[in-house]
């Protein structure tokens, strides 16, 4: 197959934000490692933060090529520009290569580009769409299309669950807060919506998750749209049972790593003993919340790694840092980090994270028990499916002031590491990691439905020919 294979070429349309830059990235070096003309398409000022010597890379301009959205006056107008600019240089793009011994056979863009199927039905190829949240997330969004919830939906605390196929109840609170505060972000709910009213119009739809993880929502969907798991789409030396030297990387960082040493920090601290806190790539963190989680970590008495991206050391409580940027010399802040690696060593024993759908799968793929604290968009769901569905940890509760009080992450944190159920949770984390690693794995699930997708492109291939 891979010789053939190279007869297709796929281009990989990416919305540049870390997120999303990071699974549309590996999709495409995964295409490349079997064999496909795989060319990753970005924004000339996201474009030079990519590192890969396996795929092609291709500048696609939003029309604001010096900066991108920080240059635009809102989010309505970056993403109309976004799909004035893009349109036409995406077209350019299939344009260069169709007369060439590679013709470009198939889009596959990001959710937040909906336009780019357009370009790929004006040149007769295939268009796929690679949803960046879970298949249960999608399906909620799916039903409210089909009318089948109304829409914004409103879940009051003393209200019955809600109930939709292959989802657990889903009660006040555990909504994405795109559907429960629609307000809050109306210019990308509206590219959204408009994206699953397209859902069975695609040739394929390709989600970064696996079968195993969500069993019940791909038979809830089965056959309603074309859903194809694929992931989780994370570098195959953390993810994959067959450990791989070329793919130890996702390729792309938007922010440099910290220079603190934090992994020789990590290598003299005990197994399992490291709390690792993140809370991502977008979410700015008040300082009310600092507070309370600095005084909540020293709570613990326990070592941690804590990530605070765009916060100035010299804003954290006083005392919090010791020598050395250490704090309560006891655990480390730092700017960002290779969240990966820190999640791959053998210290870190709870993942404190915003469940984010990226840095939920990481987890789930490292076998690390987990504290959901979500805050905004899929994260709520993402932080339910981690404790009622998965049982790797406990969504943590905040205040009627949206705040996680000091105790609160004190409780959260000795519940998983050192609870009645932190055995099962480290138990669960270590069999869930096998699940997810076996279905990347040479002839797993998700690596059977890649190599499915690649037939389908040759023998079309064949045809143009």
């Amino acid at each position: 197959m891979e010789e053939q294979g190279k007869r297709s070429h796929v281009v990989v349309l990416t919305y540049p934000a870390q997120g999303h830059i990071n699974p549309l990235l590996q999709f495409t070096k995964r295409l490349a490692a079997k064999g496909l003309r795989a060319t990753f398409a970005t924004t000339p000022y996201t474009i030079l933060s990519i590192r890969s010597t396996t795929i092609g890379l291709e500048p696609i301009s939003d029309g604001f090529d010096e900066g991108g959205f920080s240059l635009a006056p809102s989010t309505e107008a970056y993403l109309e520009s976004f799909k004035t600019a893009g349109s036409k240089t995406l077209s350019d793009l299939v344009q260069k290569f169709i007369h060439t011994e590679d013709p470009v056979t198939c889009i596959v863009y990001d959710s937040l580009l909906p336009w780019a199927m357009d370009v790929a039905r004006k040149f007769g190829i295939y268009s796929a769409l690679l949803l960046t949240v879970s298949a249960s997330v999608s399906s909620l969004f799916w039903h409210i299309h089909r009318g089948q919830l109304s829409f914004p939906v409103k879940l009051e605390e003393d209200d019955q669950p809600l109930t939709v196929p292959g989802i657990p109840p889903i009660r006040h609170g555990e909504l994405p807060t795109f559907l429960a505060r629609p307000e809050d972000q109306s210019a990308y709910l509206s590219v959204i919506m408009g994206m699953y009213a397209t859902l069975d119009q695609h040739d394929f739809v390709f989600c970064n998750s696996s079968e195993e993880l969500e069993i019940e929502s791909v038979k809830a969907m089965s056959g309603q749209w074309p859903l194809v798991m694929v992931g989780p789409l994370i570098p195959l030396a953390y993810s994959s049972s067959h450990q791989s030297e070329e793919d130890t990387a996702y390729g792309a960082n938007l922010w440099d790593p910290s220079n603190e040493p934090y992994l020789q920090w990590l290598d003299q601290r005990e197994p399992n003993s490291v709390i690792y806190v993140s809370f991502g790539s977008m979410a700015k963190i008040p300082q009310a919340q600092v507070e309370e989680f600095a005084s909540g970590l020293k709570l613990t008495n326990k070592p941690f790694l804590w990530v605070l991206k765009d916060y100035p050391k010299d804003k954290l409580p006083v005392g919090c840092l010791g020598s050395g940027g250490e704090t309560f010399r006891r655990g480390l802040v730092v700017e960002w980090c290779n969240q990966l690696e820190v999640l791959a060593h053998r210290a870190v024993g709870c993942f404190f994270t915003h469940c984010g759908w990226n840095s939920t799968l990481e987890g789930i793929s490292l076998g690390v028990p987990m504290v959901g604290a979500p805050i905004w968009s899929d994260q709520p769901m993402n932080a339910k499916f981690v404790d009622e569905v998965l049982g790797l940890g406990v969504r943590a509760k905040r205040d009627e002031a949206g705040i996680l009080t000091a105790r609160e992450i004190e409780r959260c944190v000795h519940e998983v590491m050192d609870g009645e159920r932190s055995d099962e949770f480290r138990a669960n984390a270590s069999n869930w990691a096998e699940k997810a690693k076996g279905s990347v794995s040479k002839g797993g699930s998700s690596d059977r439905n890649i190599e499915e997708f690649i037939a389908k492109l040759v023998k079309r291939g064949r045809k143009i020919d």
